[in-house]
């Protein structure tokens, strides 16, 4: 029975991960740029809002887009203060102007540390001689660069207490920002982690980070995917949260324990365009 699901949801993810996938998913906003800190940006801003209709979902990040004048990456670490008076009633459902400002802040409080958001998931370590050296744009000062491993909670847990670590951070933001600690399926930075990271040659997810590796990702457990996978008894767990993303995660290694999350495309693909 479980070799049958496996040729099976294999045969999804080779019809789902395809470049027809892209027109109408929010992982079209970061196809949109070429710069990787764009890529990133704007990768992480349509995981965010990626709550209910898709269309809608796409719609409000190319907004989004205009207001910061087509380059993100730029307003961000160019912008002046009256520049961000055109923010001021940028609104997806619960995520406001409020929570638009202080992504801005967080992002060029980073950026200006790091060139790539991928340092920004990585979890605290002793530093060792010279493996790194602060100050340059490679690493975060502070921390080093191992892959996930089964640290998947920890990297997560670690990149929300970083976000958050802005003085006078507004409290209401933090709902937008999930993490295992609040036993959150942690979906939207799955699958954003999903996007940067998975490296194939299909044109959907970019490959661009290179010390997270594919094996270590966790699946996206929306709720298509939550409804498919139960179907298939793939989840056993009665309730949905991160243990249940891992506990999906954990069953889809045993068809593929190098790249256990392209069974998104599948597990998606069977919940929301063919009804399964």
């Amino acid at each position: 029975m479980i070799e049958g699901i496996k040729v099976f949801l294999d045969s999804k993810v080779a019809q789902y991960n395809r470049p027809e996938f892209i027109a109408n998913d929010p992982v079209s906003i970061p196809h949109l740029f070429t710069k990787k800190q764009d890529i990133e940006i704007m990768g992480f801003w349509a995981a965010t809002l990626a709550w209910g209709q898709r269309v809608t979902i796409i719609n409000k990040c190319k907004e989004l887009i205009s207001l910061m004048d087509g380059a993100p990456y730029d307003f961000i670490m160019n912008h002046r203060e009256p520049d961000l008076k055109k923010l001021l009633h940028f609104k997806h459902r619960t995520f406001n102007d409020i929570d638009t400002l202080y992504f801005i802040s967080f992002f060029r409080y980073h950026y200006e540390r790091s060139a790539s958001l991928e340092t920004a998931f990585m979890p605290p370590s002793p530093l060792k001689g010279e493996q790194i050296r602060k100050g340059t744009k490679d690493v975060l000062p502070g921390i080093l660069t191992p892959p996930l491993g089964g640290r998947g909670a920890s990297s997560l847990n670690h990149f929300r207490r970083y976000f958050f670590s802005l003085p006078d951070y507004p409290h209401r933001t933090k709902k937008h920002v999930s993490s295992p600690e609040q036993k959150s399926t942690c979906k939207r930075l799955n699958m954003f982690l999903r996007w940067m990271v998975r490296k194939d040659d299909c044109g959907v997810d970019f490959g661009i980070w290179n010390h997270i590796k594919p094996a270590d990702l966790i699946m996206p457990c929306d709720l298509h995917v939550d409804r498919v996978a139960r179907k298939l008894q793939l989840i056993t767990r009665k309730q949905t949260d991160w243990q249940t993303a891992v506990e999906l995660t954990q069953k889809l290694r045993e068809f593929d324990p190098v790249d256990p999350v392209k069974y998104d495309f599948a597990l998606f693909g069977l919940g929301i365009e063919e009804k399964f």
